[in-house]
Order: C-alpha cells, then structure tokens, then sequence
C-alpha cells in the first residue's frame, strides 16, 4: 500500500492513502501536535467529506485499536517464517524489582537478546514502548526471541 505524505507549510504534515475499495483516508499532524482524521468525497478526492479532530489521547487509542492487532499478527506471520522464535507474554508481578521503574532499567536486549515489542495494560496495548516506559505491577510484557532468551528475561523481570 502506497501512504502518501505531503508538507503544508505552516500547517504540518498530510499522510494519505486509498483502500482497495477506492476511498481516500488522510491524517494530517499539525505542528501543534493536534491530529485530524480525513475522509475525502468518493466523487472529488480532493474533497473532504468528513474531518474528525482528534486530540492526543484520541490518537493514540486510535492507533492501538488499529496497531495491537496488526501487532499480534505480524508476529504469528514470524513465527511461522522464522524457525526458533518465539514471543511470550511475561505479567510484571507486584514482587518484580522493575514495577514502577522504567523499562530501560532491566536492559532486556542487552542482557538476553530478546526484544520487548509491547506492554499490555488494563486492555491498552503499548507497541514498542521507549527505554523510559515505566512498568508497573500487573502489566503484560510481550516479548519475541529465542525459547532461551525469552526465559532469561522471565527471570531478569522476575528477579532482577
């Protein structure tokens, strides 16, 4: 799928693509930081039919309703491509040295290899979280690697 981005000056930045059905869909990020959501006329592309402002919060639980399962099945494509790897949903126990220090602070990739690709809380999903993510108690840590290192970082979050 081709995304389009076009500059407008003063304003931000336009991303736009087509669905296979033909209508055309954009989002334009303000330098503000404010984002809009575009649906244009089926008859006049360069038509907007509808405009939904959404503010940050709005935005981003409408990339993780789109993203979490795109996340899930990029992953189960993996792991039928790739032969060994593995990915594992490792809960953050209220015991765990890392519950309310940031992510970066266990040095997962460092120590073991494995990668963490999202935290699952309260039914959000995280993707990709930042090395300053903080972690806390009963999140769900989805993480991908070799049967191996997928277990040391069980044990890295478990016992530090």
């Amino acid at each position: 799928m081709d995304i389009e981005q076009t500059a407008l000056p003063g304003i931000g930045l336009r991303h736009e693509f087509t669905t296979r059905s033909g209508r055309r869909i954009g989002i334009i990020s303000h330098r503000t930081g404010r984002r809009d959501l575009v649906i244009y006329d089926p008859a006049d592309p360069d038509r907007a039919c509808e405009t939904v402002r959404l503010n940050d919060e709005e935005a981003d639980a409408l990339a993780e309703l789109l993203g979490a399962p795109r996340i899930v099945q990029r992953l189960n494509e993996l792991h039928r491509q790739v032969e060994g790897l593995v990915s594992q949903q490792l809960p953050i126990e209220p015991a765990s040295p890392y519950g309310g220090r940031p992510m970066g602070d266990a040095r997962v990739r460092t120590r073991t290899g494995a990668s963490i690709v999202a935290v699952v809380r309260g039914g959000r999903v995280f993707a990709s979280p930042a090395p300053d993510f903080v972690l806390e108690a009963g999140d769900v840590v989805v993480v991908v690697g070799s049967p191996e290192s997928t277990a040391a970082v069980a044990d890295i979050l478990d016992r530090g």
